[in-house]
């Protein structure tokens, strides 16, 4: 009998937030795409927290949003709750979140999948990879799967999230499995090992959930939504929904003993777990031990979905085990009653340290290989969103014999999020903070589109509906500042005016009658490009200087071992990183001004 094969221009392993964005990247400029998944049933699924957004993460929707991406929308429509983080400090820091009803969402996704043009949906095994020689350098042809087909490409994207080699901890018992319920990845694991990359593991972990009828929610503090909730999407308009609200409650020092008194059980402190977990992001263990002085821990009930009664605990991931889980929310106030529906548990997986990857996410070993998401070294879903759509945009490209494309770290989070980790790797689960961008202050989540959606328009990732709303929000801007421009308000013109701390774009429109007619997304950039003008000017001169840095191109075969004078260390880490540009080279941990000045005397 022969093989069965197919012919595709991007296959995508995985369709999770990553491989989905990816996919759909891919076929919306144009490239035959298959998407394979080991179950159909799980395309886009939250694996951990119903939520989408938070601090900085919320600013990285936005951007996969401005670039055509899928999950603005799909946070939108199937939305349970809306909050904008940071209200009280500048724009820069406002951030949006909401709850997802967890089942609508993942069904969102794949509906949005299985209506894409240029895209194959298929339940599939990925066993290997498939590679050829050519000129002594390896590139990828395809992947074979269970059943004796194959599935032929020229390039492959692996988002293959925590499934590789995983094993899951609850206590002392162990299973294999990337997910609750699912198995775990061998194949591609052993394919990347007989393919020469470097691989780690890390560990996460997730909290138990609860039944919402056994939880007495009196003793808890009600948090609701935002009066007028933000949508996250530049295409949705007014959000209309009745939202559910969550409930916060608090851990206590009985609870803590508990803790203590079982920690030789606990799979992280009994050396059953060697890997490291996100230290933002810490088991309760983790919390009791490193901050013992504290005497409680805030948890937050989230709701799942309107038709569940399964309720998150926010702040309680756990791998102790299941008779410790049942007493410890007995000693909890409002959860005495409480019945456990999912017990937590960490997760152990196979991950490639991304400095083996190009800056477009490409590998650097095998041509055509792009690797998206978890097996990054990140996490968190809006991370691996974000880079999917690069990498299948990128994969697309290069089918057609285009230049790679990167958004740069003052033009998009997602830029800062890839060179962070092309650049410097991740000794621990990478996530991004608003403190890891320089420039944050360009970098607002209100901006996205005007920083994004041009670039985005010529890459072919948007439909003409969106590119028509950002050309009529844009001339909007436009009028609005010629307006101002040409107002006179005690002897200085408006923009001016508008300048003053007390002034609002309300006393902007009782003075000039026809700022009531400015849609309110355009007003709100018109106060922020005037208000903060000159913090604005300051990190663009910033931003200029970088830019000098990144026009000193680095030749991909750069002899290294010709500056003589070249310290050692420097030309190890250079010759491992192989950055493109100076500007690059200088984010290189180690790397110092003299090396800089060095490889720019040598370039020049």
């Amino acid at each position: 009998m022969s093989q069965i094969r197919y012919q595709y221009d991007v296959v995508v392993i995985g369709a999770g937030h990553a491989g989905t964005e990816a996919a759909a990247a891919a076929a919306r400029v144009g490239a035959k795409t298959a998407l394979l998944t080991t179950n159909l049933d799980t395309v886009g699924q939250m694996s951990c927290n119903p939520a989408i957004g938070g601090v900085a993460k919320g600013q990285i929707v936005r951007e996969v949003d401005a670039l055509g991406g899928l999950m603005g929308e799909a946070i939108d429509a199937t939305g349970i709750q809306f909050r904008l983080l940071n209200v009280r400090k500048g724009p820069a820091m406002h951030s949006p979140r909401a709850q997802a009803d967890k089942k609508a969402y993942q069904n969102h996704i794949k509906h949005r999948i299985e209506l894409q043009d240029n895209l194959d949906l298929r339940q599939e095994t990925v066993e290997d990879l498939l590679t050829e020689t050519i000129d002594g350098r390896d590139r990828i042809i395809g992947v074979s799967v269970r059943g004796d087909a194959q599935y032929l490409a020229p390039t492959v994207v692996l988002t293959t999230g925590t499934f590789l080699q995983a094993i899951m901890h609850t206590g002392e018992a162990k299973s294999a499995g990337g997910r609750a319920g699912e198995g775990t990845t061998k194949g591609i694991s052993g394919a990347l090992n007989r393919l020469g990359f470097e691989i780690d593991r890390f560990k996460t972990g997730t909290p138990p959930r609860l039944n919402a009828r056994t939880i007495d929610f009196s003793k808890t503090e009600e948090q609701p939504g935002d009066d007028q909730p933000q949508p996250f999407s530049y295409l949705t308009g007014k959000l209309n929904l009745q939202q559910m609200p969550c409930h916060i409650t608090y851990t206590n020092n009985a609870v803590h003993d508990l803790i203590r008194e079982n920690l030789h059980r606990a799979p992280m402190y009994s050396g059953q777990i060697n890997t490291r977990g996100p230290r933002y992001c810490p088991s309760i263990e983790d919390k009791v031990v490193r901050f013992a002085d504290k005497e409680s821990h805030q948890l937050f009930l989230e709701p799942e979905g309107r038709e569940t009664q399964e309720v998150y605990v926010n702040g309680i991931s756990t791998s102790l085990p299941r008779d410790v889980q049942d007493k410890m929310f007995r000693l909890i106030d409002g959860l005495e009653n409480a019945s456990i529906m999912r017990y937590g548990y960490a997760v152990e997986y196979d991950f490639c340290p991304p400095t083996q990857l190009w800056s477009h996410l490409e590998s650097k070993a095998i041509d055509g290989l792009f690797l998206a998401g978890q097996i990054n070294g990140t996490t968190g879903y809006e991370e691996a969103a974000g880079q999917g759509l690069i990498a299948g945009l990128n994969a697309a490209r290069k089918v057609a014999g285009k230049d790679m494309w990167l958004p740069t770290r003052d033009q998009a989070y997602v830029g800062v999020l890839v060179d962070d980790l092309v650049t410097s790797g991740t000794d621990e689960p990478y996530r991004m903070f608003t403190s890891r961008a320089e420039y944050r202050l360009l970098l607002r989540q209100d901006n996205a589109d005007r920083r994004l959606t041009a670039a985005a328009d010529q890459l072919g990732l948007i439909t003409a509906a969106r590119r028509d709303r950002f050309r009529s929000k844009m001339a909007d801007i436009d009028r609005a500042m010629t307006l101002l421009r040409a107002a006179r308000v005690e002897n200085v013109t408006g923009d001016v005016y508008l300048r003053r701390p007390e002034v609002t774009w309300d006393t902007m429109c009782g003075l000039v009658s026809d700022l009531n007619t400015v849609d309110s997304e355009a007003a709100q950039q018109c106060v922020y490009d005037i208000k903060y003008e000159g913090y604005v000017n300051r990190q663009k001169m910033e931003v200029e200087k970088q830019h000098r840095l990144a026009e000193k191109i680095i030749p991909e075969s750069f002899d290294y071992e010709r500056i003589g004078s070249l310290r050692g260390e420097a030309r190890e880490k250079l010759n491992k990183i192989r950055p493109s540009n100076l500007d690059q080279a200088k984010r290189i941990s180690g790397i110092t001004p003299a090396d800089i000045a060095l490889v720019m005397a040598y370039l020049k």
